[in-house]
């Protein structure tokens, strides 16, 4: 599922990987919260997975977020 994300994060939102790392916040990977919103559509859109913004402006890390993107698709 981190994979995923990196391309969405990469890709899409054209964040550079070297900021996109799994300990990094999202300030510091690069994601301001018009980023968390077209990330949340991004994610609902390709994955079918639902992510709300609110949710992703409170998570830590990348990692979180891969790990939540991983609870919500099992579900």
């Amino acid at each position: 599922m981190y994979e995923a994300l990196l391309g969405i994060l990469v890709d899409d939102l054209h964040l550079t990987q070297e900021r996109v790392r799994p300990e990094a916040g999202p300030e510091e990977a690069g994601l301001d919260s018009l980023a968390l919103v077209e990330l949340s559509m991004l994610l609902k859109s390709r994955l079918q997975i639902e992510i709300s913004d609110d949710e992703l402006l409170r998570i830590g890390t990348i990692a979180d977020i891969s790990r939540l993107m991983e609870q919500r698709s099992a579900a």
